[in-house]
């Protein structure tokens, strides 16, 4: 089911709600690399700071909400993606959370009005606290990575990028649940080479394709309020399979320098996962042909961060 046709009926359905992110085209030169063609897809200027928005209004517009509302499980950017979109549409909704989310994103949920749950250490034990309270409340679930209507709304960024870069060769995604890039492959049918990015401290889609299978995974490191869910979906493992070219596995010092880089060179802040696909560059954990044009998936701005510890 996740086909351009039902990818492209779920834009219609949402775009109104959501914005279309800008590009920026640059040169690999501008951040010290060799001269390749570099387009990087601006959706930490998404509503509510990162691509989930589009996963949250894709499951609120097309499916039965109950009275009693939505439940979602989040490291953070997916609980404040649908705390705004239930907002927007005037739906209640309450949000669970691990200890490891950022102040800024917790801030940013609770702003739009959503309750609250702040336990446990990692998202995985926020998962099962919000999957408690939907048996005994009937509210909604909304998956942060592992449902077919939030696979169908990720997916809307490659649609994007299809007209605003027609020519990528290829393009680089952080990998955290894998919802983003699950849908981005799906889109793209092998269009386009998909190079996923993983933090060396949560390799979920890494463990996942080398078992064959989703397993657990360590969820640590700086990035963990976004790309440490432990493992990866079931929905898009069959097409990381089969559409995913491979996985790179950046440190959490690499990620800091991606961070300061987009600062130093476009100030631009993002946060830790959002840095992630430009320090596989950065890093030489991908090196691109000298003419090949390479795609960055920019996503994840909620962060106080701006000074990078320098």
């Amino acid at each position: 089911m996740l086909d351009r046709s039902s990818i492209e009926a779920t834009y219609a359905l949402i775009k109104a709600y959501v914005r279309r992110t800008p590009v920026v085209a640059l040169s690999g030169a501008d951040f010290g690399l060799s001269a390749f063609p570099l387009t990087l897809k601006l959706e930490h200027l998404q509503h509510a700071g990162s691509f989930k928005t589009r996963g949250a209004f894709t499951n609120l517009l097309a499916r039965d909400v109950p009275e009693v509302g939505v439940v979602a499980a989040s490291g953070g950017n997916h609980g404040a993606a649908v705390a705004y979109a239930a907002h927007r549409l005037n739906v209640k909704a309450r949000i669970f959370v691990p200890t490891v989310s950022s102040p800024a994103k917790i801030e940013r949920i609770r702003a739009y009005g959503a309750e609250l749950v702040v336990g446990g250490e990692r998202y995985a034990d926020a998962l099962a606290a919000s999957e408690a309270l939907v048996k005994t409340s009937g509210a909604l679930p909304i998956h942060a990575y592992d449902q077919l209507e939030t696979l169908l709304g990720q997916a809307t960024v490659g649609l994007e990028l299809t007209t605003q870069a027609p020519d990528l060769d290829t393009l680089l995604v952080a990998v955290g649940g894998g919802g983003l890039i699950g849908g981005i492959a799906g889109w793209y049918q092998g269009g386009v080479r998909i190079i996923g990015v993983e933090p060396e401290a949560a390799p979920t889609l890494s463990e996942a394709l080398r078992a064959g299978r989703p397993v657990d995974a360590p969820a640590g490191g700086i990035a963990a309020d976004s790309l440490a869910p432990r493992r990866v979906g079931e929905l898009m493992f069959p097409i990381a399979q089969s559409h995913v070219d491979c996985v790179v596995l950046v440190s959490d010092d690499d990620i800091r320098a991606a961070q300061a880089r987009l600062w130093d060179t476009l100030r631009l802040v993002a946060e830790p996962g959002g840095a992630a696909p430009l320090a596989a560059l950065l890093s030489g954990g991908y090196i691109p042909a000298a003419d090949e044009h390479v795609g960055l998936v920019i996503s994840g701005a909620n962060t106080t961060a701006v000074d990078f510890d320098r």
